[in-house]
């Protein structure tokens, strides 16, 4: 990572907390100059300190991503400040775990959800694309696994995390020959504060710790692979596309099986089962 990273300009986004900030971190103590970007100014403040008393060096940049008026500034900014950035991860995201037949009235879900999850970083790429292309740098996407095999209860973000997953394939395959690439990253359930509001998942056995995502990002970034999977994802993603109609049953079984809170389960006993040796629901 030193090798590679080492004076490099790598900008996060969602690099406040949790595997954005353990991303800055990590790419700091390689000696990469962090431009850490994300809406709470106190807790990027900290990160940032955090980085720097270790050594590092770290550049706070407050933005609402899902503001494009402040993105197209920050965006300013970034190239009159540093002239461009060598590495981009696009990390920042919004999760809604909601069954679609009680988002009838939610539509504004959707849109916010994609806003955040897609536009904004689409809109980033684009405008710091010139810069990628003159240093032959590298564009990370923090993706899920669930694009690999999507699944009940979170359309609106497994749908956000697709077209992105898209448009990074087309991204890569316009300028490769230039010398860009791009990494997509596909991560499991991961321990953060974006799980923690999910009741089911608080006794998860199987789920990555913080450090271990962003080791598994920063790797994939650095190495210049063009997938990041994990063994189960794969073996999931390859069961979706040679049997799609299984997987849909297995996934409605199992949704029928976990459904929501106030919901009895219509298999109690495999309920039971799962939730004794996964430690929850598994959707």
């Amino acid at each position: 990572m030193q090798a590679t990273l080492g004076g490099k300009t790598v900008l996060i986004t969602g690099s406040s907390r949790g595997i954005g900030a353990e991303l800055a971190r990590q790419a700091a103590a390689a000696g990469a100059s962090v431009l850490l970007v994300a809406r709470d100014d106190t807790a990027l403040a900290q990160v940032s300190r955090q980085i720097r008393d270790a050594g590092g060096h770290a550049h706070p940049y407050v933005c609402d991503l899902s503001d494009f008026a402040a993105l197209d500034a920050l965006v300013a900014q970034i190239l009159a400040e540093h002239g461009g950035v060598d590495v981009l991860i696009h990390n920042a995201a919004r999760s809604i775990r909601r069954p679609i037949a009680r988002s009838l009235d939610r539509f504004h879900d959707f849109e916010r959800t994609m806003q955040l999850n897609y536009f904004a970083p689409v809109r980033l790429s684009l405008g710091l694309l010139p810069s990628l292309r003159e240093r032959a740098g590298c564009i990370g996407l923090v993706l899920s696994m669930g694009v690999l095999i999507p699944g009940p209860y979170f359309a609106a973000y497994l749908a956000s995390k697709a077209a992105l997953d898209v448009f990074g394939d087309s991204l890569a395959a316009e300028f490769h020959h230039e010398g860009v690439h791009v990494c997509s990253v596909y991560l499991p359930l991961v321990r953060t504060e974006m799980m923690a509001p999910t009741k089911d998942y608080a006794n998860r056995n199987d789920v990555l710790s913080v450090e271990q995502a962003a080791t598994l990002t920063l790797r994939g970034v650095v190495e210049r692979r063009r997938r990041v999977i994990t063994r189960r994802g794969a073996h999931l993603g390859a069961w979706n596309r040679i049997g799609p109609m299984l997987t849909t049953r297995m996934l409605s079984f199992l949704y029928a099986t976990f459904p929501p809170s106030d919901t009895p389960s219509q298999h109690p006993k495999i309920h039971a089962l799962f939730t004794k040796y996964v430690g929850g629901s598994p959707l």
